[in-house]
C-alpha cells in the first residue's frame, strides 16, 4: 500500500464523516482500511467518479440500501423505501460533494485533481471503473442505518 499514505486516507475519511453529517445528519465510523483485491462494488449502489490532475484515478463511494434510504430521505425529506433513478441521481450527487471535499483537501498539501461527471453502479459485485493494475484503497464505514466504503484507485503520478 506504498502509494495510498495518509495523505490520501485522511481528506477522504474527512470528506465522508463532514459530507454526511452536514447534508444528510447521518454519522458513520471509520473502520479499519483495506485493499480491495476484485474492483467489485460492496454495496448496493455505487457513486464513481474519475480524477485527473496529479494523478489519474478514481474515487468511489458503495453504499448498502438502508444507509443510502436514510441520507437521502435525511437530505431530500422524503420516504423512499427502494432504490429508484432518484436515488442515483443523489448517490451521483453525494459522490461529487466527498470528491469535491477530498479533492479542496488534497489540493492545499500541492496535490491538484480536476473531476469528471459522477456515474451510478447498481448491484452489489458489480464491476467499478478503477485504475486497472492500481491498488484499491478502502475506507468502510459503519452506521446505525447501514454501512458503506469509500475506495480510491490512482495511477502512479507521472
Amino acid at each position: 500500500m506504498s502509494s495510498y499514505n495518509v495523505n490520501f486516507i485522511n481528506p477522504l475519511l474527512d470528506a465522508v464523516l463532514k459530507v454526511l453529517s452536514t447534508m444528510a445528519g447521518v454519522e458513520v465510523k471509520p473502520a479499519t482500511p483495506y485493499l480491495n483485491k476484485n474492483g467489485k462494488a460492496v454495496g448496493d449502489i455505487t457513486g464513481q467518479i474519475a480524477i485527473e490532475g496529479f494523478a489519474q484515478g478514481v474515487i468511489a463511494v458503495s453504499l448498502s440500501k438502508s444507509v443510502i434510504l436514510k441520507i437521502v430521505n435525511n437530505m431530500l425529506f422524503e420516504n423512499y423505501t427502494e432504490i429508484n433513478d432518484d436515488i442515483a441521481d443523489a448517490v451521483g450527487e453525494l459522490t461529487n460533494m466527498i470528491s469535491g471535499h477530498a479533492r479542496s483537501s488534497l489540493s492545499e498539501m500541492g496535490m491538484t485533481f480536476q473531476a469528471s461527471t459522477p456515474s451510478v453502479v447498481t448491484g452489489k459485485g458489480k464491476p467499478i471503473a478503477h485504475i486497472p493494475a492500481a491498488p484499491i484503497l478502502s475506507i468502510p464505514f459503519t452506521s446505525d442505518d447501514g454501512d458503506l466504503v469509500v475506495e480510491i484507485s490512482l495511477a502512479d503520478p507521472e
